[in-house]
């Protein structure tokens, strides 16, 4: 057996037995009423079969004696990673706090969503906080026919030295930092439905500290985006229903780029149609196609063109079953990591989740995605694949397990491939 295999099961051994370990207290409040689990019929192993009043399978008689402006949830993820890639190996104790606020009026929804990611390598290096969102959604209805909307968010980010991805010189990678707003109204109209939308995002990039101590600056790529989009759609049956876009932006830099001797500010303009078909709650999928135009300020720049393909399916044929799959373009300053004047990116993923029965649900995804940039010999390329499942010990406890392999090709970083083994438990209201 390979010396890096034997690594990693003593890895994978040690974070499942501090899994285990945390959830002793939980263990003991599970049901065992249906069996001990050592038999082939227990209840809680077989397919298909869900146990009528499992004990803590609700947490209602939790909630406050009151009833509160906000119903609040949270939970707390305690995991290890093991990832074997071309950069090397590390071992990393990862913990992921999430809250959860939600009021859901006659009239009226709030939600107000935040998480984190610390991440302590096993190194005994520093502490790092690789992210950080939040997201706050509104929405009101005037009438029957009349809904407004307006949406916040702010999220940071920063991956660590050796993670899969990112160049083998680089020390420590910058911080991007994104936070915005948008607001909206949709109205119907008979069988016809528009709305309106606007948007303003702010975009943050740290300097990247090389291999040797090299600071290279990234405030260049500061920008402001501001957005707008109406869209029409017309139910032509009780099944389908067609539709148009169109949207107009500006990305506004807060620094000339030296590299390409101007401000890359631009005007964007997009135009889509597509068709939405709705079956019941089984399937729903969407498709869309159109045209962008990215348009430079500066005359030296140019323009770009780019054909903008969109697609979305959700089938659910049964409770136990949810299948999802997606292709999108995304059109955007090309960032720290890339080049040119312009980033084009065409982007597909799937997932699919199996709920066995009331205590494990098991889990597998697959993505894959293709960029270039305008102005710049630049490309990147990447797919990755992962299967997971989740052991509901009851119902503030889980245990979790998850496998992923990533690979991806720049020219900047080559050819780098990833596997990664996670293990962890999650405590929750």
């Amino acid at each position: 057996m390979p010396w890096w295999w034997r690594q990693t099961a003593r890895y994978a051994g040690a974070t499942a037995l501090c899994a285990l370990c945390l959830a002793v207290p939980a263990l003991a409040a599970s049901d065992h009423s249906l069996g001990d689990g050592s038999d082939a019929d227990n209840e809680r192993l077989m397919p298909g079969v869900y146990p009528s009043e499992p004990v803590l399978d609700s947490g209602e008689w939790l909630r406050e004696p009151y009833d509160p402006f906000f119903d609040v949830d949270w939970s707390v993820a305690l995991r290890g990673s093991y990832t074997k890639a071309t950069s090397g190996e590390r071992f990393d104790i990862r913990l992921v706090p999430t809250i959860g606020l939600e009021h859901i009026g006659t009239r009226s929804a709030i939600s107000l969503d935040g998480s984190a990611e610390i991440v302590r390598p096993s190194d005994g290096g520093n502490i790092n906080v690789t992210g950080l969102q939040l997201g706050l959604k509104t929405g009101y209805d005037l009438d029957s026919v009349t809904r407004l909307s307006g949406n916040a968010n702010l999220s940071l980010t920063q991956a660590i030295a050796g993670s899969p991805g990112l160049a083998t010189n680089i020390a420590i990678a910058p911080q991007t930092i994104t936070g915005g707003a948008d607001v909206g109204v949709t109205r119907q109209f008979g069988r016809f439905n528009v709305g309106v939308t606007g948007a303003l995002q702010r975009n943050v990039y740290g300097p990247t500290t090389l291999v040797g101590g090299v600071v290279t600056d990234n405030s260049e790529q500061n920008y402001w985006a501001l957005d707008s989009g109406l869209r029409v759609g017309f139910e032509a049956t009780p099944i389908f229903e067609v539709f148009g876009q169109a949207g107009l932006g500006r990305d506004i830099f807060d620094r000339p780029s030296t590299a390409l001797a101007a401000y890359p500010n631009a005007t964007d303009a997009t135009l889509k149609a597509g068709v939405t078909g709705r079956w019941s709650s089984i399937l729903e999928a969407t498709a869309s196609a159109g045209v962008g135009l990215r348009r430079f300020d500066a005359a030296s720049l140019g323009e770009v063109v780019t054909q903008l393909y969109d697609a979305n399916v959700t089938f659910t044929p049964d409770p136990t079953w949810r299948m999802t799959a997606g292709f999108s373009t995304t059109v955007s300053p090309p960032g720290p990591n890339g080049g040119g004047t312009t980033r084009v990116e065409y982007a597909a993923k799937a997932e699919v989740a199996y709920t066995v029965n009331s205590w494990l649900a098991l889990r597998a995804l697959a993505d894959w995605n293709s960029a270039r940039f305008v102005g710049s010999a630049n490309t990147e390329t990447g797919y990755g694949l992962g299967v997971g499942a989740d052991y509901k010990v009851n119902a503030h406890t889980a245990v979790t397990a998850d496998y992923n392999f990533d690979h991806s090709n720049s020219t900047s970083n080559g050819v780098q491939d990833a596997h990664r083994v996670t293990v962890g438990i999650t405590l929750s209201r």
